[in-house]
């Protein structure tokens, strides 16, 4: 019987574990002040621990956790053009008779020239076919033409200064360009994958859509979700515009968007819009400071889409970063603070 009663009967630790209520107490109040500090500063470190994972979780998530869109620029990027950009512009100084001081002063008369050392410098500065000329003739006095005494008033005058625009699409048409190494595979995989492809440019509008369905094709140009070329938007490379109304048109959070640039004039628009951005450099860009891309290359042909989407995966926000060293802390009040801090 004595036996049967005990079973029945409370022990004193069991008492002890009740609280004056008759409910069972928490494992912490049966324990020494000391032990019992130490319980609940391990309870909370570990609570936190849990809540800042979770929020590392949900920010890599909507930070860099999807590839929703791939953005092409043109020049540089599907093709190597500036060398016929150059080519097209010289023909228009000699075409209208250009010339600029001090160069009219020669003897000769020649018309401006600009030659390819010039060039890669101006075209690695300064975006656009129109900013280009205007900064030029801004720096060096507004030329003279042998066709326009004065600026060109009419419609069809003014028509007659996009001979520059009309001579490019003219050697892209006849010439023998073809796109660089690995873009058409690449849209092609990014397409087939069911991810967003747009072409971003800051040319003249009717020059790229020559270009583009010379160079990629009818059906690829007329299956990009999204294309916008300098006409669109009031300010050229580097301002980011080009590339915030990308995202809109698209649909897509910017962190999630991918660009393929060649100049850093290129990675400054797409890190305004906060896009992260890979470099596929020409011999023109191949010395420019691309330290703000996450990836540099001569040529897209070793690049694939699962390559592209490591690569955003690994862009995290440095906050992000910050968290997950910080969940590593063996002090819980430092990382808590920290934690609070970051965030």
């Amino acid at each position: 019987m004595a036996s049967s009663t005990s079973l029945l009967l409370p022990t004193a630790a069991a008492a002890a574990r009740r609280s004056p209520s008759g409910h069972r107490a928490p494992p912490s109040a049966v324990l020494s002040p000391p032990r019992r500090l130490a319980t609940l500063r391990c309870l909370g470190y570990a609570r936190r621990r849990a809540q800042a994972r979770h929020v590392v979780a949900c920010a890599s998530a909507a930070s860099a956790g999807s590839l929703d869109a791939l953005i092409f620029d043109c020049d540089g990027v599907i093709l190597e053009s500036e060398h016929l950009h150059r080519q097209a512009y010289n023909d228009a100084f000699a075409h209208f008779g250009v010339s600029c001081e001090p160069a009219s002063a020669a003897a000769t008369d020649a018309p401006l020239y600009w030659d390819e050392a010039f060039y890669d410098d101006l075209q690695n500065r300064i975006g656009g076919g129109k900013p280009k000329m205007r900064w030029y003739f801004g720096e060096n006095g507004w030329p003279t033409s042998k066709i326009f005494e004065t600026p060109p008033s009419s419609d069809s005058d003014k028509e007659k200064l996009d001979w520059k625009t009309e001579r490019y699409k003219e050697i892209l048409k006849y010439g023998t360009v073809k796109p660089r190494p690995g873009v058409l595979r690449l849209m092609d995989e990014v397409k087939g994958a069911g991810i967003k492809l747009a072409v971003c440019s800051a040319a003249t509008k009717s020059s790229v859509i020559m270009c583009l369905e010379n160079l990629i094709g009818l059906e690829r140009f007329n299956g990009l979700d999204c294309f916008l070329a300098g006409d669109d938007v009031k300010l050229k490379k580097p301002d980011p515009s080009i590339y915030i109304t990308a995202a809109e048109k698209l649909g897509v959070q910017s962190q999630n968007c991918l660009v393929v640039e060649d100049s850093v004039i290129g990675l400054q628009a797409a890190k305004g819009a906060g896009m992260s951005c890979i470099i596929t450099y020409t011999p023109s860009t191949a010395n420019q400071d691309f330290s703000d891309a996450i990836a540099t290359y001569p040529d897209l042909s070793n690049v694939g889409l699962e390559d592209l989407k490591l690569l955003l995966q690994k862009s995290l926000p440095l906050g992000v970063f910050k968290i997950n060293q910080m969940l590593d802390s063996e002090d819980a009040d430092t990382f808590f603070e920290n934690f609070c801090t970051v965030l």
